[in-house]
């Protein structure tokens, strides 16, 4: 099965275990990029992981993870 390219909020919040809030904070601060469509929210995957990747530590949990 192929990956999606775009998560929801929730899906986002799960899956980097952020609340909802935080997930609004990062949105409103431009940290990620909402993409709305018609009136559905989505974030792109890459902008997620591209966040994910810029916090320290976190590519280190990926190498103790393997």
């Amino acid at each position: 099965m192929k990956s999606p390219s775009l998560i929801t909020i929730e899906e986002f919040g799960e899956r980097y275990a952020v609340s909802r809030s935080t997930v609004y904070r990062l949105i409103e601060s431009k940290a990620i990029q909402l993409v709305k469509i018609g009136r559905a929210s989505r974030i792109k995957l890459a902008d997620a992981e591209r966040w994910a990747q810029s916090l320290p530590g976190y590519a280190n949990e990926l190498d103790d993870a393997a």
